[in-house]
């Protein structure tokens, strides 16, 4: 990547999850305070905790969607899920989150108790508590009505050892369910779009999920919730971290007729659309059936499937991920570059 230049600043497509944020990543925050546990690259960092063998898991998210409601969800529903999804993603237990506001000057009341109480519902149904929390408020015209940043933390088995660099050549690619709701719900409120059926935002925790496909097959690599920048952009985040190549296969992706009919008509690639209810999973190719058949046990995996596989990569070239199409033909799948639809989450 060429050096940030004096003249350069921030744009929406620093926020997409695809190469633009990889070079703001990469060169701003990683230049400053860049460390082992930070560089790993994973949804959350894995930390040292008092006892023998105990470890925190710790992550941290903003939430800045619009519009605040949509078919679904809202922005509460999405900040809880987020976190704990990112927790949970390193294999420990989400036990306790934070939470805090940045609330503009004229926002309804009735607005933030609803998305509180939305908050309430979502944290139970993940079973954790909302902990701590701050509230700032801004002047009007100046925050967009509530942006929301919640923090979580979770607790680690010994023994458990998951993230993206453990993927290896042989391994399966599972994801837990159709792709690209959330970001065509988000499009069709925000646009005044109309489809034949309601498409509703996939917004759900995840944990519960994670956990039985942990029980069930042990050979488990690592997991990533494929939010910005779409499935696309989290395997090549996932084939880069482990140097190893990724194919999928495009017959075998879940993804519901409509969102497909919207992307197509919208210009869309959906392995590049937004999702927060769905989680990616690498496992052994002995336990992938196990994984797949743990997922579709759990209430949001009914429409799981296996869709890839690791290779190795040439490391000459670098690791890419590819995409065996219908028709036969093989395609690189890059990760998203710039803002394909802003203000997802």
């Amino acid at each position: 990547m060429a050096p940030m230049r004096n003249d350069d600043t921030v744009m929406l497509g620093h926020g997409s999850g695809g190469t633009m944020m990889k070079r703001i990543i990469d060169e701003v925050f990683f230049a400053a305070y860049g460390n082992d546990d930070l560089r790993r690259g994973d949804d959350a960092a894995v930390l040292p905790a008092p006892g023998p063998g105990e470890r925190l898991a710790v992550s941290t998210d903003s939430f800045v969607v619009t519009p605040h409601f949509f078919p679904g969800g809202d922005i509460g529903r999405l900040a809880v899920c987020g976190t704990v999804n990112d927790v949970a993603t390193s294999g420990a237990q989400p036990q306790y989150l934070s939470c805090g506001f940045i609330l503009e000057e004229g926002f309804s009341l009735q607005d933030l108790a609803h998305i509180c109480e939305s908050m309430a519902e979502a944290a139970a149904e993940a079973g954790v508590r909302i902990v701590t929390g701050d509230t700032k408020v801004v002047n009007r015209g100046h925050g967009d009505g509530i942006f929301i940043n919640t923090s979580g933390v979770g607790l680690l088995a010994a023994g458990v050892e998951l993230g993206g660099a453990q993927c290896r050549p042989g391994d399966k690619v599972l994801v837990s369910g159709t792709l690209g709701d959330h970001g065509i719900a988000i499009m069709s409120c925000r646009e005044g779009l109309d489809f034949s059926t309601t498409i509703e935002s996939d917004a759900a925790p995840l944990n519960h999920l994670i956990a039985a496909v942990m029980e069930a097959a042990p050979s488990v690599r690592c997991f990533r919730d494929p939010t910005r920048g779409g499935i696309a952009s989290t395997l090549n985040e996932l084939a880069d971290q482990a140097q190893v190549d990724i194919t999928v296969e495009e017959d075998a992706v879940p993804v519901k007729p409509e969102v497909m009919g919207a992307c197509e008509m919208l210009g869309y690639d959906v392995m590049q659309v937004a999702n927060e209810g769905k989680m990616v999973c690498v496992v052994g190719a002995e336990d992938a059936e196990a994984a797949l058949a743990a997922m579709r046990a759990c209430p949001y995996g009914a429409d799981a499937a296996i869709i890839g596989e690791v290779t190795a990569a040439d490391l000459a070239r670098g690791s890419k991920v590819f995409m065996r199409t219908a028709i036969g033909s093989t395609r690189i799948l890059d990760m998203l570059v710039g803002e394909q639809l802003p203000r997802i989450c």
